[in-house]
């Protein structure tokens, strides 16, 4: 099925209280089922994800990533760590990472991680650990391994391999409302300017439904739809569209 991606916002209250509590649901098939991540960690997942479609990588690299990031800062931006490590990787400056104020944007961070990941000959079938210890050289080279299944989960969620592998529960929005404009301009820098408004496939469409639904806490996003399923803030979940409305957002991902 071909899709095209619709992007958009409109200012509405925040959902009534009470509400569940804030927080982001991840689908996993390992032991102990699905867990638990907050709408700040879903929204960086979501956005070194979206780098790597950006770059046109596997989804491998987003799995290497996401355990990086995982072991290195719990998915936050750090603006601290061991000496000058910085950032959702703990990248330092001082050593060639780029400055201070780069590294400390996930967005360059993703994509500087990623750009050092591909540089290594056959990263493509490494295990993660090694790829991740390749690019980050940590005095724990091992530790990488214990976030793999959880970055596995997460990135299959995340890249669209899951349909509805991603959800959030929001007890209200947190800051003020960002201008309608901004969540556009972040499709466009995160995922790149190549999907908005063109045809991309099913797996795709779902990877910008998940990287909205990460990113409505921030953006005051009301609902996400794609195909006969829609996220509301409202509800929390991934629910069948039915009756008048359904098959209105078949072939886009509409965002409101």
């Amino acid at each position: 099925m071909v899709v095209g991606v619709v992007v958009g916002r409109t200012h509405s209250p925040a959902p009534p209280s009470p509400a569940p509590q804030t927080a982001c649901t991840v689908a996993s098939t390992a032991p102990g089922g699905s867990y638990s991540i907050t709408p700040t960690q879903a929204q960086n997942a979501a956005i070194i994800a979206a780098v790597a479609l950006r770059m046109g990588l596997p989804d491998h690299a987003v799995t290497v990533a996401l355990a990086t990031s995982l072991q290195e800062s719990q998915l936050l931006n750090l603006p601290y760590g061991d000496q000058d490590s910085l950032g959702l990787f703990q990248q330092r400056p001082s050593q060639g990472w780029g400055t201070s104020t780069q590294v400390m944007d996930p967005n360059y961070a993703a994509s500087a991680f990623y750009d050092h990941l591909a540089q290594l000959s056959g990263w493509q079938t490494m295990p993660v650990t090694e790829a991740a210890q390749l690019v980050q050289h940590s005095a724990t080279p091992d530790a990488y391994a214990t976030w793999e299944t959880e970055a596995r989960s997460l990135a299959r969620a995340l890249t669209g391999e899951v349909p509805t592998g991603l959800t959030c529960h929001l007890n209200g929005f947190s800051g003020s409302a960002p201008p309608s404009s901004a969540l556009l301009q972040a499709a466009v820098t995160e995922m790149g300017s190549q999907l908005i408004g063109a045809p991309v496939s099913t797996k795709t469409g779902w990877q910008v439904a998940s990287w909205a639904v990460a990113h409505a806490d921030n953006y005051h996003l009301n609902s996400v739809s794609f195909g006969a399923w829609r996220w509301t803030v409202a509800s929390g979940t991934w629910d069948s569209i039915s009756g008048s409305g359904a098959g209105t957002a078949q072939n886009t991902v509409v965002v409101t």
